[in-house]
């Protein structure tokens, strides 16, 4: 299906929920809708659905404008956060419905099929209600995937499964997707999942479109700093500095040589948690610091810094223990630093090589 969205805006009374945004979604690719909670999100799948109708603007499918086309005259495929099953169907018999309304044959290989790849294989007799939330979150996900429906949305589909499930499953959704033949809208509020899932990165903040593109591209060269606070966990750490005689001066009096002329003046320069390193190597800038919390989750340790530049995150691999209180510079690469400019927008980006 090719779905292009042309001046689509929502306003609930005077409240606007969408600000008017252009998207032509790519068939051949997953598209992802990334942003915080309330960022307009679920608004715009809904538009896309047919389950709301846009205030203004176009939504063209192959073409055709389908504003105001009923939900139930288009072959869409949706799952929500909270799961929707069939209470009185066996979880078979669920994941079947969609494949034995077409009169499909090889019903029970399909769906034996797509069990096994989300990890519910052995409950196909049992009843929803008999399940965990999660499981059934996955029976749902496993149906929508049965329906290989035209255009599939799926809002945040992972988010009440448990930490080992969501790894699991992501890989194994982005095989799934690349397999079918549907045009897939996934939702999510973490940078991580849209990184894993590829393809492309819709950034959605307060109901505006920020930036659209492949989704490595938009990661590596967030168009402002808005952009590259909603794709970045932990947040970009940002910090007031001068432009002076072709060097970026921090505010303990450093300096950063730039790769680009930018024009003279203040400019907020950003470095990515995992830009930062404890262990200093030739060429590299310095930083005093001072430990005020270290976490460690899964194979990483994220430690919280107090530092004359302000507070900063490092992202450090591995599993590391640091004291609280504890002095220690930092180091980064003058190539890993962003810098935007007075207005907040992207002025210089790391070169490929420097992202983290």
């Amino acid at each position: 299906m090719d779905l292009s969205l042309q001046a689509v805006s929502k306003k609930v009374g005077a409240q606007p929920w969408l600000y008017a945004l252009d998207m032509d979604l790519r068939p051949d690719a997953v598209t992802v809708l990334l942003g915080a909670t309330q960022a307009g999100k679920t608004s715009l799948m809904r538009i896309m659905a047919g389950l709301d109708v846009p205030s203004s603007g176009r939504v063209l499918v192959d073409g055709v404008d389908v504003v105001g086309v009923p939900v139930r005259q288009r072959n869409v495929s949706m799952v929500y956060q909270q799961f929707i099953n069939y209470p009185s169907m066996t979880v078979f018999d669920n994941i079947a419905s969609p494949l034995n309304l077409r009169g499909e044959t090889g019903v029970r290989q399909r769906v034996q099929a797509l069990a096994e790849k989300l990890h519910i294989e052995m409950f196909l007799e049992r009843y929803p209600a008999e399940l965990s939330g999660g499981q059934q979150q996955r029976v749902a996900l496993a149906r929508a995937l049965a329906k290989s429906a035209p255009l599939m949305l799926l809002d945040e589909p992972l988010v009440n499964l448990d930490y080992k499930l969501r790894e699991e499953l992501r890989d194994e959704l982005s095989a799934l997707f690349a397999a079918g033949n549907s045009t897939v809208v996934y939702a999510t509020t973490e940078p991580g999942e849209a990184l894993l899932l590829g393809g492309y990165t819709a950034v959605m903040d307060a109901g505006e479109l920020l930036q659209y593109g492949p989704t490595a591209e938009v990661f590596q060269r967030p168009r402002s700093i808005r952009v590259a606070t909603a794709f970045s966990d932990p947040p970009m750490n940002l910090f007031a500095a001068q432009v002076q005689d072709q060097a970026l001066v921090l505010a303990d009096a450093s300096s950063v040589t730039l790769s680009s002329a930018l024009a003279t003046g203040p400019v907020t320069a950003g470095l990515r948690a995992s830009a930062l390193r404890v262990q200093g190597r030739v060429g590299d800038v310095a930083v005093n610091a001072t430990v005020a919390l270290a976490e460690i989750s899964g194979s990483d340790t994220f430690v919280h810094l107090d530092t004359a530049l302000g507070a900063m995150v490092a992202q450090l691999a591995g599993v590391h223990y640091f004291d609280l209180g504890d002095a220690m510079p930092v180091y980064f690469r003058p190539q890993d630093v962003y810098v935007f400019d007075s207005a907040g927008m992207l002025a210089l980006a790391p070169s490929r090589e420097g992202v983290h």
